[in-house]
């Protein structure tokens, strides 16, 4: 893990194409602000670990019968 020191102000380029800003500072809560390409997903950490289970969860509900059967009338 890297970790920086940044001011109100600053920024921090990640990649070739995000960069992330630092917009303010109040208390013990930080405003980021974040430039990047549409294609980009940004997401909290919370809200990326919640599609995570959600995404595994629908992998568990997959019917293997029900697939076949798809696969079948594609044909």
């Amino acid at each position: 893990m890297l970790a920086l020191t940044r001011k109100k102000g600053d920024s921090i380029i990640v990649g070739d194409n995000v960069e992330i800003f630092v917009l303010g500072i109040q208390g013990d809560q930080v405003k980021l602000g974040i430039e990047a390409p549409r294609n980009v997903s940004i997401y909290r950490k919370e809200v990326y670990d919640q599609i995570l289970e959600e995404n595994k969860a629908a992998v568990h509900n997959i019917n293997v019968n029900n697939l076949k059967d798809l696969f079948k009338e594609s044909l």
